[in-house]
C-alpha cells in the first residue's frame, strides 16, 4: 500500500514513518511518498527517514516530491499534516493575539481562527485534488485545528477524511495507568470537540472505574490533568477535562504565563527547528541523531505554560500519546478489517445531540473495513454543551467564511468565540490578523 505524507518536511513526520515501519501486518504499507512546498525541509525529513530505513531491512521505500498529484497518484491512504504560513504564520497567530491581552495559542481561540481561516483553502484544494487522483483513498487528517480542517475536507471527500488527535487517548490511557489498570482493556467514554472534550467515563471489567480517580486526591496528582487543573475543580465537574480546556478554564492564567515568557511556543519552535534543519543541512549524516534530540527537547517543553517554572513533564505524560499509532491503527483497521475501538474526529449524525448533523465531533469510534462508526455517548451536562454548542458555532462560521472569502463572517466568528471579549477587540484582531497575513487579507478582499 502507498501512505502519501502531506506536510512530508514537518518534523513530526519520523513518528508516523516509525510506526508504519513497526507494523507487521500482512496488508500493509511498502511505500511512503512524502510532499511538502519547502524542498530543504523536504529533504532534511527525508534523509532521517532514510537513516531510520537503514536500521530495518523491509522498511518501506521512501519518496519525496513538491509536486502534490505525483504524491497522491495510487495512494492508499494520505496523512495530511500541513501548516500553511510555516512556523513563521504561527507566531503571527499567537502574537497579534497576546499583544491584546488574549490567549496566543495556535488551535484555542483566536489564534486557532486566524489559522483555520488561513488554511480551510488549502486544505479544500487538497481535498479537491484527492477527489480527482485517488478517490478511493482515505484521509487521516492532523492538520490544525483539526476538527475544522477534516469538516471542511468532508464537505468534498464526505465520511472519507477522519481527524485525529493525540490528546483524548492519552488522558485516557494516563487515567487507566492511575488506578493500575491495563490501558489496553479500557474504554473511554469521551465525548467534545477538537481540543474541548471530557473524559466522562473509564470502563474497566465492567463497571465505570473513573469515580474512583476522580475521588482520590492522591492518584489524581500522579496525572498531567490532575496536576494541571487540581482535584478540587475535577472534582467539581465529574469529570476530566482535555488538557486543552485550561485556556477556558484559567484563561488570566494561561494568558499571563505566556506573555511572562520569553517566547511563545511556536517561536520556541520556529528557533528550535530552524537550527535542526540548517544543521542537517550541513551534515546530512546527522540527521537522525540531531531527530532524536531535539524531539526529547520538544516533548519534554510541550504546554509549558501550565506548570511551574520549576516542575518537569512526566516521562509517562509524553508517552502517554501518539497519534502516530492511531494513524497506523486506522490504516490497519480499513486495509486489513481489524476491528478496533479509537477515539476520531468524525461526523457527528445523532451522536452528540444538540450539535448539527454535520458537525465534526471528538467520540469513540469503531473502525473497520468500512471506515469509522462512531459508537454512543453519555449526554453532556448543560455548561460542556453550551460551550461546545458555541465553539462549533465559531468553527463554522470560520469555514464558511474562507469558503465565501468573507470578511463579515471571518469578524463575526472572532467576535463570537468565548475567548475573545469584545467585538471591538475582535475587529482589531481581524485587522492585525490581515496586516501580518498577506495571504488571509488577498482571501478576504
Amino acid at each position: 500500500m502507498k501512505l502519501a505524507i502531506l506536510g512530508g518536511g514537518g518534523f513530526r513526520v519520523p513518528l508516523v514513518y516509525g510506526a508504519v515501519m513497526r507494523d507487521r501486518g500482512g496488508q500493509r504499507v511498502d511505500q511512503v511518498c512524502l510532499y511538502d512546498v519547502v524542498p530543504e525541509r523536504l529533504e532534511a525529513i527525508g534523509e532521517v527517514l532514510r537513516q531510520l530505513a537503514a536500521e530495518q531491512p523491509d522498511a518501506p521505500k521512501v519518496e519525496v516530491t513538491t509536486d502534490l498529484d505525483v504524491a497522491l497518484d495510487g495512494a492508499d491512504f494520505i496523512f495530511s499534516a500541513i501548516r500553511v504560513g510555516g512556523l513563521p504564520g504561527r507566531t503571527a497567530d499567537e502574537r497579534v493575539a497576546l499583544d491584546l491581552g488574549l490567549l496566543g495559542q495556535e488551535t484555542t481561540g483566536p489564534g486557532g481562527l486566524a489559522y483555520g481561516l488561513r488554511t480551510v483553502p488549502a486544505a479544500m484544494h487538497v481535498a479537491e485534488r484527492v477527489a480527482a487522483i485517488c478517490p478511493q483513498a482515505w484521509v487521516i487528517n492532523f492538520t490544525n485545528p483539526a476538527g475544522m480542517i477534516t469538516e471542511a475536507m468532508q464537505r468534498v471527500l464526505g465520511n472519507r477524511v477522519i481527524g485525529i488527535c493525540d490528546s483524548p487517548i492519552g488522558l485516557g490511557r494516563r487515567a487507566a495507568h492511575a488506578l493500575g489498570h491495563d490501558p489496553d482493556r479500557a474504554s473511554l467514554g469521551y465525548v467534545g470537540l477538537n481540543h474541548l472534550g471530557w473524559l466522562n467515563e473509564l470502563g474497566y471489567d465492567g463497571r465505570d472505574v473513573l469515580p474512583d480517580l476522580i475521588a482520590n486526591d492522591a492518584l489524581l496528582g500522579t496525572i498531567e490533568e490532575g496536576r494541571l487543573f487540581g482535584a478540587e475543580w475535577i472534582q467539581t465537574l465529574g469529570s476530566i477535562p482535555n488538557e486543552y480546556l485550561y485556556y477556558y478554564y484559567f484563561t488570566r492564567d494561561a494568558v499571563a504565563s505566556i506573555r511572562g515568557s520569553a517566547e511563545t511556543r511556536g517561536e520556541f519552535l520556529l528557533n528550535q527547528q530552524r537550527a535542526f534543519y540548517d544543521a542537517v543541512a550541513a551534515d546530512p549524516a546527522s540527521a537522525l541523531g540531531r531527530w532524536r534530540a531535539v524531539r526529547e527537547e520538544r516533548d519534554s517543553t510541550y504546554m509549558k505554560e501550565t506548570r511551574e517554572a520549576s516542575e518537569a513533564r512526566d516521562a509517562a505524560d509524553v508517552a502517554g500519546g501518539g497519534y502516530e499509532g492511531v494513524a497506523v491503527a486506522i490504516m490497519a483497521a480499513i486495509a486489513r478489517n481489524e476491528r478496533s475501538t479509537m477515539i476520531l474526529n468524525v461526523r457527528n449524525g445523532s451522536t452528540v445531540p444538540g450539535l448539527p448533523a454535520d458537525a465534526v465531533v471528538e467520540v469513540p469510534c469503531t473502525v473497520d473495513a468500512d471506515g469509522p462508526h462512531p459508537l454512543a455517548t453519555s449526554p453532556l451536562a448543560g455548561h460542556q454543551l453550551g460551550l461546545v454548542q458555541q465553539v462549533k458555532a465559531v468553527e463554522q462560521l470560520t469555514i464558511t467564511a474562507a469558503l465565501e472569502h468573507s470578511p463579515r463572517l471571518a469578524l463575526e466568528a472572532l467576535a463570537l468565540h468565548p475567548l475573545v471579549d469584545s467585538v471591538t477587540t475582535a475587529r482589531t484582531l481581524l485587522s492585525n490578523y490581515r496586516s501580518r497575513h498577506a495571504d488571509l487579507d488577498e482571501l478576504l478582499r
